[in-house]
């Protein structure tokens, strides 16, 4: 039996798992990803994601990578749009997403048009993330389930089983990221309250016969349910609202989803061969707690729902984003076990909505004349521009605020990426890219004082006009002073980074 110790166990090596293992190791602990599968899972999932995801990758040095699968997407798309209807260029800026396959949602009339979705998918997120995570020194031991585990009192030990038989690992914490049906959730006993499914839906990468003469590009509502055809060339989405599958674990097969897409588009087209596809339904569920202990859970563990709007991967990339620097200032005795609180109470009420627009997004796309009435007083609200700005920012997520205590406007709120204005032409995100604070100073440098006592944790950045910001490494803003009061800043530095170093 092969035995080893680390600080943290993370349980899943997707995106979720990942980036937190990139934001631990940022944090200054060790982390030990297993992952069942011995290859990353080339199964279609998630075409692109979320601006709030997208930011939380560029802040830790990856915008040049996501910048060039974009490009490459787009090369692929722009193939079958220009084919489908003249159109040579996919306009990524300006899609803001859709509602219940309304696209109603406009980028560039969202108050903050340059936080978009980002054109990446999810095979091209893990490989990312896998690159950084290598780059790090991360172990990231493929092949190697899970078999148990147990809270020894002064940690986690660990079972687990590859190739060269049983592993034990003693670590501080485990974290499930594993999923749906996460093992480390069923075993933790968390609760997982919820909605049951009532759709069958498919999505799958597939060759089809004369799909431009009989498929048209985009969304469709129809008499059986809701389909969509690419953007990318041979991409089909299904959807029936007649109750759950009868196996949801059974191979998808090319028959299955051949006679679903005549079904539902009414459309004479054959299926020819299918490269890759998926079931799915819409079950919406959340674990009662993120937290039992020293087990902990992130993205899908913690909660699930339908695909609509695309805020799976947003939602389990931030729960890393948020749970990773504070689990490894746990870890590392920087800051006492009560900051792990913090975790649920922050993500839980975040999760708890997007399942609440999941569910709504099922109801308007049920295939009977009282839904057809309602879409169309909700297609008719998001064509103004407060109302396409409402759904924006419920799809993307950019108005998430924690509740941190303040009543002012911009705490708890996730900072967007801007220009110091420093003179050195950087931006914020520019500064966090080793996963420490930023402390910004429009004050001439007394701000800067105060901060410099925590200077092993928070890097303080000049600005000549604007508010200053002492913003977490997960980029929630933790303090502002609009003027030259710093009131609060020795509390705030204290309440989310220990007493001063010095």
């Amino acid at each position: 039996m092969t035995r080893e110790r680390t600080d943290v166990v993370v349980v899943g090596a997707g995106p979720t798992g990942l980036l937190l293992a990139i934001e631990l190791t940022l944090g200054g602990a060790d982390v030990i990803v297993i992952e069942r599968l011995a290859e990353p899972d080339q199964t279609i999932k998630a075409g692109a994601i979320g601006a709030l995801a997208g930011e939380a990758l560029q802040r830790r040095g990856l915008a040049e990578a996501m910048n060039a699968v974009e490009r490459s997407m787009a090369d692929s798309m722009s193939r079958l749009m220009k084919s489908a209807d003249g159109e040579s260029e996919l306009p990524f800026k300006k899609f803001g997403g859709h509602f219940s396959g309304i696209f109603g949602i406009d980028q560039t009339r969202q108050r903050e048009p340059d936080r978009r979705l980002r054109g990446v998918n999810q095979q091209a997120l893990e490989k990312m993330l896998g690159e950084r995570a290598c780059a790090l020194g991360i172990a990231i031991r493929r092949g190697c389930e899970l078999t148990d585990f147990e809270d020894t009192g002064d940690g986690m030990l660990t079972r687990a089983r590859d190739a060269s038989g049983d592993v034990e690992l003693h670590a501080a914490y485990l974290v499930g990221c594993d999923g749906g049906r996460s093992a480390v959730r069923k075993r933790a006993g968390f609760d997982f309250p919820g909605t049951e499914p009532s759709l069958t839906g498919h999505q799958a990468i597939v060759d089809l016969d004369h799909p431009d003469r009989l498929l048209p590009v985009g969304w469709r509502r129809t008499p059986v349910g809701m389909m969509a055809y690419g953007p990318i060339p041979g991409r089909v989405f299904l959807a029936e609202f007649d109750g759950p599958p009868a196996d949801r674990s059974a191979p998808v097969t090319r028959e299955e989803i051949e006679t679903t897409l005549r079904r539902i588009s009414g459309a004479d087209v054959r299926v020819t061969a299918v490269k890759t596809a998926t079931r799915f339904t819409d079950n919406a569920r959340q674990a009662d707690s993120y937290r039992r202990g020293r087990v902990l859970l992130a993205g899908d563990a913690a909660h699930v729902h339908s695909p609509f709007g695309g805020q799976g991967l947003n939602l389990g990339l931030l729960d890393a984003a948020n749970l990773g620097w504070k689990l490894a200032a746990v870890v590392c005795d920087r800051m006492p076990e009560s900051l792990l609180d913090s975790y649920t109470a922050e993500r839980h009420p975040i999760a708890a909505k997007v399942l609440a627009n999941t569910r709504a997004q099922v109801a308007l796309m049920r295939p009977d004349v009282m839904t057809d009435a309602l879409r169309d007083i909700v297609a008719d609200l998001m064509s103004g521009d407060e109302g396409t700005r409402y759904f924006g920012e419920m799809i993307s997520g950019i108005k998430i605020r924690y509740d941190l205590g303040s009543d002012h406007a911009s705490v708890g709120r996730l900072s967007g990426n801007f220009a110091l204005g420093d003179g050195a032409e950087t931006t914020l995100f520019d500064q966090m890219e080793d996963g420490r604070a930023v402390l910004v100073d429009a004050t001439g440098g007394a701000a800067s004082a105060i901060a410099a006592r925590w200077d092993m944790f928070v890097r303080c950045a000049s600005r000549r006009a604007g508010p200053s910001l002492l913003i977490r490494p997960d980029a929630c803003i933790a303090w502002v002073a609009d003027g030259e009061d710093l009131a609060g800043l020795d509390a705030a530095l204290t309440r989310w980074f220990g007493p001063a170093t010095h």
